[in-house]
């Protein structure tokens, strides 16, 4: 490995303030405006809960560029405020899978999928806002 390579060689703070100044990003980015970035992001700012563990698995909703950014909004104020998973995602391009030049894809990770009245909570809580067909898939 090139010492370069080696990871206590790593910027930490580098890499905290492009996350940081990527978040700032897309706290006001249109999913369905924006091009550059392939995922728009919101993380959990506010509540007391488990950090994500490699078991995490996420809830994965398909949108049309016609009601992106209006659910997007909702589910981003959601997520800040703790009141979904510990991070929410949109894209803002058909995603693997998608042929449809307008679809677009939701995600809300939860932080573990053997957690099911987590996963369950996390569910609920997005058909209660509308989205009646949410998919759950687990990390493998």
């Amino acid at each position: 490995m090139a010492k370069s390579e080696h990871p206590s060689d790593l910027n930490l703070d580098l890499i905290q303030q492009v996350q940081n100044a990527r978040m700032l990003h897309d706290e006001t980015a249109r999913p369905s405006a924006l091009s550059a970035v392939y995922w728009i992001e919101a993380k959990r700012r506010q509540g007391d809960f488990p950090a994500p563990t490699a078991r995490s698995g996420e809830w994965r909703i398909g949108l049309t560029v016609k009601n992106v950014d209006r659910i997007w909004e909702r589910v981003k104020a959601l997520t800040v405020a703790g009141k979904l998973g510990y991070k929410s995602k949109v894209s803002t391009a058909p995603a693997t899978g998608q042929a449809d030049p307008d679809a677009r894809l939701l995600c809300v990770r939860t932080y573990d999928a053997r957690d099911a009245k987590d996963v369950e909570r996390v569910g609920e809580a997005l058909r209660a806002i509308g989205l009646t067909d949410p998919e759950y898939v687990a990390e493998k």
